[in-house]
């Protein structure tokens, strides 16, 4: 998990000046950064390295929707760290991150174009997607884009969606079989898994007592997937690769009910405690039960992990 600490972030807030004037901007919300999402980014990178510029990928966080509507449930794919390494694995020179608060709401499509992007910015060109809108009221769109940023030397590019067999390959769509534990259709369509990001914390030591010692994690912002068991991979801020079984949910076992993400690593006995890891849900095993007793639970709790490391395996 390193690479996100190699690339430059940028605050949407701040004057570009030096060698990241001048470069490609690829302007999306890329929450996941999925299939689609990497083809705006590509034709971004694309077009720098044929000009010899550099390439900055910027995103909106909070996303403009959780601005607008701050008692949605949480829908968040990625977080800001997640985005900043994905877009440097991409091939980006930085990630510019816009905080979306009442002040960008406002501003119009034409003023985003002139003053943020042409002057704050010195962008030399912008790709979006071509169903994108920016701007009060979501105004802008690559027509705007083009017939305003035309009259200031900006040049724009527009990427259509991106289909597979299925449909368009959209944030809503992976966030759909996320909820029903449909891992590896979410999967495929981010080309990675969907990994949750935390600092690992004390719980109530349950797990230990049966003989699965778990890492827990505050789920924050992130989607909730299906609640339920899953086969996942850990991995830790050395580099290191896990694999386990996690419980997703509220433990209906346990009083009072407390929403986490707990993990138990395989093989595995090392002290996390405070450290930022990242779960990877690879294969959805079950949804959460009530046993008639802790000895049930404990029973199924070694047939899940024997399920999911068949499955890693």
């Amino acid at each position: 998990m390193a690479n996100e600490r190699l690339m430059q972030r940028l605050n949407g807030t701040d004057r570009i000046e030096g060698a990241l004037r001048g470069a490609i901007v690829a302007l999306g919300n890329f929450d996941g950064f999925h299939f689609g999402h990497q083809a705006v980014a590509g034709k971004a990178l694309s077009w720098a390295r044929d000009e010899g510029r550099p390439t900055i990928i910027a995103t909106f966080d909070p996303h403009p929707v959780r601005f607008f509507k701050p008692d949605l449930p949480p829908f968040r794919l990625t977080s800001l760290d997640q985005r900043q390494r994905l877009f440097a694995d991409a091939g980006a020179s930085a990630m510019l991150a816009f905080e979306f608060n009442a002040g960008l709401a406002g501003t119009t499509a034409e003023d985003f174009v002139t003053e943020l992007l042409v002057e704050r910015f010195g962008a030399a060109g912008v790709v979006t997607g071509a169903d994108f809108t920016f701007g009060k009221g979501a105004k802008g769109n690559i027509d705007v884009l083009r017939e305003v940023g035309a009259a200031h030397g900006l040049k724009s590019e527009a990427v259509r969606p991106i289909s597979d067999s299925d449909d368009v390959i959209s944030s809503s769509r992976i966030r759909a079989a996320l909820k029903e534990g449909h891992c590896e259709e979410a999967n495929r369509l981010l080309t990675r898994p969907f990994a949750i990001q935390g600092e690992v914390i004390h719980g109530d030591k349950n797990g230990r007592e049966f003989g699965f010692p778990t890492a827990n994690i505050d789920i924050g912002q992130y989607l909730r997937p299906k609640y339920g068991i899953y086969a996942v991979k850990g991995r830790l801020p050395d580099g290191r690769v896990l694999n386990g079984a996690a419980s997703l949910g509220v433990r209906p076992m346990f009083d009072p009910p407390k929403e986490l993400l707990e993990p138990y690593f395989f093989d595995f006995s090392e002290d996390l405690y405070g450290q930022t890891i990242e779960v990877e849900l690879h294969h959805f095993l079950r949804g959460e039960e009530k046993f008639d007793d802790l000895e049930a639970l404990k029973v199924q709790m070694a047939k899940d992990c024997d399920r999911a490391r068949a499955l890693l395996d």
